[in-house]
Formats: structure tokens, sequence, C-alpha cells
């Protein structure tokens, strides 16, 4: 700082008005989108049928015919009915006095 003559002329106020803010936000906002890398889409512009509805298609249609086929093997209908014959009941016999002896049996265990 020997001479004054070396410093550069001190610059006028430039931050007191609002335009003065507003040129500079701008120009920040214009410098960001250009350092901002492109971003890729990754949804085509329109649908392409053969990656979005037919395998959509192909799972419901193939769903369907396996419900189809289970309620067919299921029915009952189909299979032969097994036929169930009663048991004949048998007519029991029990000898004389069995009673009497469970009695007897059922007391001497008791006591």
């Amino acid at each position: 700082m020997k001479n004054k003559g070396e410093l550069a002329p001190p610059e006028p106020r430039r931050w007191t008005r609002v335009d003065d803010y507003l040129i500079a936000m701008a120009r920040r906002r214009t410098a960001r989108r250009f350092r901002e890398p492109q971003q890729l889409r990754t949804q085509p512009e329109a649908p392409r049928l053969l990656l979005s509805t037919i395998p959509f298609l192909a799972l419901i249609g193939a769903l369907a015919i396996m419900a189809v086929a289970i309620m067919v093997v299921a029915w009952p209908g189909a299979q032969p009915r097994a036929q169930q014959r009663p048991a004949p009941r048998e007519q029991g016999v029990a000898p004389k006095g069995w009673f009497q002896e469970a009695q007897k049996e059922f007391q001497g265990r008791k006591g």
C-alpha cells in the first residue's frame, strides 16, 4: 500500500436494490442448470405393447387356464363314487352271570 494508485477503485454498492438480487439469482440458476447432468428417461414416451401389456395378459391367461383345470379335476362327478356298505350288526351274546362276576372283580380291586 505504498501508493494509492495501485489499489483498485472501490466498487459502488450494487446490493442495495432488489433488481440486483434478482439478476444475481437468475445468473446462478442458469449456471446451475448447465452444470447439472442431463437426466435420462426411464420410461418410453409411448407405452410399448410387448413390454407392458402382453406379459400381463399372458400371466392372467395362464392363471385362468390353471384355475379351470383345477376346477375340472376337482369336480365330484368326474370320479366314481365308492359304494359305502354299512357294517352288518352282530348280535352280542354274554354268558349268564357275567355282570355279577364283573361286580365281584371290581369290588376286589377296590378294597
